[in-house]
């Protein structure tokens, strides 16, 4: 079975046993103030809507992020280090109890199995797929799609070829990618110290944080 870690540069080892956990979104969490990327998917974004197989829209980014809460919610959450990404972020494979939350998102359609990366979970994927579980209920664009697309619009209206956002806000300084379901209404104020950043890992290290949906 062929298994790479997702863009891996450091590697790290050990496990963390949770207290506190927020969801940032459907692959994306907080543990005990430590990012987690989770390893071997990739989860429709908050913004991303689709059509059902009836036609009918559905918000299938928050759908997402809704489950992962749904997993953890009320479980020791485990999240065991395997290597760090270029945003700074642990690339780990998470427990919720004994229930492996890569495998369960994909087993419920709320992800995809990111074979690009892994094969771990393609069977998982091929079961939910056959079963029209979640994205499988009908047409759903792949999320790296889904970022590509709109990092390449959002570029080309951005200052210097840099369109993410970041805005400050009551809840402190936040930045919105081009995926983000706040993105087109949020208003950059430089008089206000408020910017513009070319990638994550730029507004991260200036001391800004991404969203969170839970």
């Amino acid at each position: 079975m062929r298994i790479r870690v997702i863009i891996a540069l450091v590697f790290l080892c050990g496990p963390t046993f949770a207290n506190t956990v927020h969801i940032v979104d459907g692959d994306t969490l907080d543990v005990d103030g430590t990012r987690y990327r989770i390893n071997g998917i990739d989860a429709p974004e908050a913004g991303q809507k689709c059509k059902t197989e009836r036609g009918k829209d559905w918000a299938r980014g928050t759908s997402a992020t809704n489950a992962l809460f749904a997993i953890t919610k009320g479980k020791t959450v485990r999240c065991d280090s395997l290597a760090v990404d270029s945003y700074g972020r642990d690339i780990g494979r998470c427990y919720a109890g004994k229930t492996d939350i890569a495998k369960a998102m994909v087993a419920q359609g709320m992800a995809w199995a990111f074979l690009k990366f892994s094969d771990e979970y393609e069977g998982t994927q091929n079961i939910a797929k056959s079963a029209k579980r979640g994205i499988w209920r009908g047409k759903a664009q792949p999320a790296w799609v889904f970022r590509a697309t709109k990092w390449e619009i959002a570029s080309q209206k951005s200052p210097n070829g840099c369109p993410i956002k970041g805005n400050i806000s009551p809840n402190g300084k936040i930045y919105h990618p081009p995926w983000s379901p706040w993105y087109n209404r949020t208003r950059i104020n430089t008089s206000k110290g408020e910017r513009w950043f070319c990638d994550e890992d730029e507004a991260l290290k200036a001391g800004w944080r991404a969203p969170r949906w839970k």
